[in-house]
């Protein structure tokens, strides 16, 4: 027990000849917040990229801008519009997990309120294999509504096909 007081002094001793201002925890649990972001986006960055290579995609478009710079959501569906891969921050904006949604239709977040118009717009970009951008009506995993931008792709393969379509989300005012 002496020695591990005899360490407490002397480690005292040490630090405070060196002058450091311990930082507080909660500036730790921030920095770990923030870490633990940037590594979610790098985790679904990767998974992106192994999509995108395992379909031999023409082009990797902006996944990495818009998860890293423009905090923006990202959905990748098959051909058929089944998802195959949503980035994690969808949880924040519909209360949906990643788990939850794959292999789901995007009309999971449409509800009663949802323009016709809107979505008529968007089946038609899809049918012709256009991209697309518009804001429409979606609807959180607890009923409640939202407006979301939303711009949709087409991912073609080297070859040309439709291998994937792609859409970049967020809520807006």
């Amino acid at each position: 027990m002496q020695e591990i007081i005899n360490f407490d002094r002397a480690a005292e001793k040490y630090y405070t000849k060196l002058r450091i201002n311990p930082l507080p925890l909660l500036s730790w649990d921030i920095f770990g917040q923030h870490y633990q972001k940037i590594s979610a986006f790098f985790n679904d960055l990767a998974d992106f990229s192994v999509i995108a290579k395992h379909s031999n995609w023409k082009t990797h478009s902006e996944i990495k801008k818009a998860l890293l710079e423009k905090d923006q959501i990202v959905i990748v569906t098959d051909p058929e519009l089944n998802i195959v891969k949503a980035s994690h921050n969808i949880f924040h904006m519909n209360g949906y997990s990643q788990e939850e949604i794959i292999g789901q239709k995007p009309k999971i977040f449409q509800g009663p309120d949802t323009c016709k118009e809107t979505t008529q717009y968007i089946s038609k970009a899809i049918q012709q294999q256009k991209s697309f951008e518009t804001t429409v009506l979606n609807y959180r995993k607890d009923g409640s509504a939202y407006k979301c931008w939303i711009k949709g792709e087409p991912v073609f393969n080297k070859k040309g096909k439709v291998v994937h379509f792609i859409a970049y989300e967020k809520e807006v005012a």
